[in-house]
């Protein structure tokens, strides 16, 4: 059955999110490569787009608007193919998750709530003096938002929260691990702050949204697959 607002199996707002992410990112490529646009795009792009602490701290901001604008805008950019092949792998999967559970419209609230959780996160909680990019506070809030409705269910049916918290330390070992690897550069103000969020939007949209993407699924799942999941 042809599902709506979809491209093949893929939704239209987590495909439209790809190419915004992807388009961007590609056409810094090329401007480091000289092959379009200015020199010194990239940097230009992180000092109008990406998120700076400084601004928050008196320094002057690039144009009107920025200290604000930028709680958004970071998460359209990225530093570098790697980072976003890894962002966008990421987005499709649990963006299609998502999507399944609570429809389109409802995903693009959680996308955008995660981004700005993410990115209150790294102003509340970092001292770093670079530019942070990159969509994975808004990831990280996805993910919030998969281990609460784990937790709500085995909460409401008196199951071992074993899993939910076998969930929450493979992600901070993660946060911890790449934190090392990339000698501190790793914003997991960031990742917690979109987490976070993820999670308390889950709580207030309550178990009544989580079982109405439940039913979603069960309607379009093929017989004999409509058996009770964890979150």
């Amino acid at each position: 059955m042809r599902q709506p607002h979809h491209l093949g199996r893929i939704p239209l707002t987590v495909l439209a999110l790809i190419v915004a992410n992807v388009s961007v990112e590609l056409v810094l490529i090329l401007s480091d490569h000289r092959w379009i646009g200015p020199p010194g795009l990239r940097r230009w792009a992180y000092d109008v787009g990406a998120f700076w602490l400084a601004l928050l701290n008196g320094a002057a901001p690039e144009f009107h608007g920025q200290s604000v604008t930028m709680f958004v805008t970071y998460a359209f950019l990225h530093g570098g193919a790697l980072h976003l092949l890894v962002n966008m792998i990421a987005l499709f999967s649990l963006g299609n998750a998502i999507v399944r559970r609570i429809g389109q419209k409802r995903f693009l609230v959680a996308y955008a709530v995660s981004t700005v959780g993410g990115s209150i996160g790294f102003a509340l909680l970092s001292t770093m003096t670079r530019p942070m990019v990159g969509a994975s506070g808004a990831l990280f809030g996805l993910m919030g938002i998969w281990v609460c409705w784990d937790f709500l269910d085995r909460k409401h049916y008196g199951e071992s929260l074993w899993a939910t918290g076998r969930a929450l330390t493979f992600l901070i070992l993660y946060n911890v691990v790449f934190f090392v690897l990339l000698s501190g550069q790793l914003a997991w103000e960031t990742h917690l702050g979109g987490f976070v969020a993820g999670w308390l939007l889950a709580i207030y949209w309550g178990r009544d949204v989580h079982l109405q993407g439940r039913r979603r699924m069960a309607r379009t799942a093929k017989p004999g697959t409509n058996r009770r999941q964890a979150g």
